[in-house]
């Protein structure tokens, strides 16, 4: 089944943890396509090892020139400020055009920058849910 996935954005994939490996791992580089069919988009897969060093990470993000992203684990070992540090790099890469989805050790940190959801059932079911855009929600909290 073919995933239209927004373009320009973070993408959160959340569920089980087993599942969500699964599916980050049957994405296709080689099948990814604009909005209009057409082929060719560049693709690349980041991912870290825990002891691998923030500025390697920090760095793999910067240099990616890809449309597509997909993220595997890029903060896994991390502490939470460095994890923010590279979540607001992926940010940022969707910012200047790219669509990152992510599968990370700590989903609900990724929700923090993620303008849709991925969500994937036990049963493997992938349901695409797009996210308020919280700068449209700060005029409603006290």
């Amino acid at each position: 089944m073919p995933l239209k996935l927004p373009v320009a954005s973070v993408v959160a994939l959340l569920g089980p943890a087993a599942v969500r490996a699964q599916v980050c791992g049957a994405l296709d580089e080689n099948t990814a396509r604009c909005a209009g069919g057409h082929g060719g988009l560049r693709v690349t897969r980041l991912g870290a090892q825990p002891g691998d060093p923030l500025l390697d990470r920090l760095d793999a993000v910067r240099s990616t020139q890809a449309r597509i992203v997909l993220v595997e684990r890029l903060t896994a070992g991390l502490d939470s400020g460095a994890r923010r540090l590279v979540l607001s790099a992926l940010e940022d890469l969707a910012g200047a055009g790219a669509t990152v989805v992510v599968d990370d050790d700590d989903p609900v940190a990724v929700l923090a920058v993620a303008d849709a959801v991925l969500r994937v059932t036990p049963a493997g079911e992938v349901l695409l849910e797009t996210l308020p855009d919280a700068q449209a929600l700060a005029p409603l909290l006290p």
